[in-house]
């Protein structure tokens, strides 16, 4: 579906992103992971078309850099972190803007089929009961919730998500990443997730990205790029002995 060929991010003198590469399959979901500063967030506004960079994000075969607007975020639908709302649009009204890409106008009506995706979503993100209310309202894990069902609205092929569960509950991380696990397992389907937590990588990502000052340590599955040695080397310490001792602690 999507590969990253020797993608390099440049801002006046500094190199943010230095010859990064990786693929992306359908029924995949990639993690980006590494320290702060790795570079992890400046790659997805790379893959977004927010920063300029030197290398090639090809969709099936084709750079992304030739699609419309439109066009692109029917393939490649994004979720920005620190989402913040200074307007008093309703929940439905929200995940009814995900369907903008497919009207013919802006006064034009919704479809049948724009109607069942913003329904689908809503139930899907469990917002029905409250697609009236003023997202004004809401709770950190509902108003995430909000955006990830205009997503889903959208019904884009892969979902590119920059830290989706920051400044959330533990439950509400496992309520959002469940969320989109299920929406993987339709067909055609991948997600790239900028994350933290490495428990949330090992929990769900089949693949994963490692960053270290802009360059890529590894990339592969899950299980064979969050090695003890690659964990060292991306963040300056002994990874897999601090998290055991910590989570040691639950067991006494």
């Amino acid at each position: 579906m999507l590969k990253a060929h020797s993608i390099t991010v440049k801002v006046q003198e500094k190199t943010l992103i230095d010859g990064v590469g990786f693929t992306l399959n359908a029924g995949e979901w990639l993690m980006i992971v590494g320290r702060n500063g790795a570079g992890k967030s400046t790659l997805v506004n790379a893959v977004s078309q927010k920063l300029n960079y030197e290398g090639i994000f090809e969709y099936d075969g084709v750079d992304i850099k030739r699609f419309k607007p439109a066009e692109f975020v029917k393939r490649i639908g994004v979720m920005k972190q620190g989402l913040s709302v200074d307007y008093s649009f309703t929940v439905g009204e929200v995940v009814k803007m995900g369907r903008y890409a497919y009207s013919q106008g802006l006064f034009s009506t919704l479809s049948k089929k724009d109607e069942e995706m913003i329904e689908y979503a809503l139930n899907v993100c469990g917002l029905s009961d409250i697609a009236n209310q003023s997202i004004l309202t809401l709770s950190g894990g509902e108003l995430q919730r909000t955006f990830l069902a205009q997503l889903f609205a959208l019904d884009p092929n892969i979902l590119v998500l920059d830290e989706p569960t920051s400044h959330l509950d533990i439950t509400f991380q496992k309520q959002l990443f469940d969320l989109i696990s299920d929406w993987l397992k339709h067909e055609g389907k991948a997600v790239i997730t900028v994350v933290h937590d490495l428990s949330l990588a090992k929990a769900y990502g089949t693949h994963t990205l490692l960053l270290s000052k802009g360059r890529a340590v590894a990339f592969g599955e899950t299980e064979e790029v969050l090695t003890k040695a690659n964990l060292e080397e991306a963040y300056g310490l002994d990874v897999y002995s601090l998290m055991n001792e910590l989570l040691g602690k639950w067991g006494e």
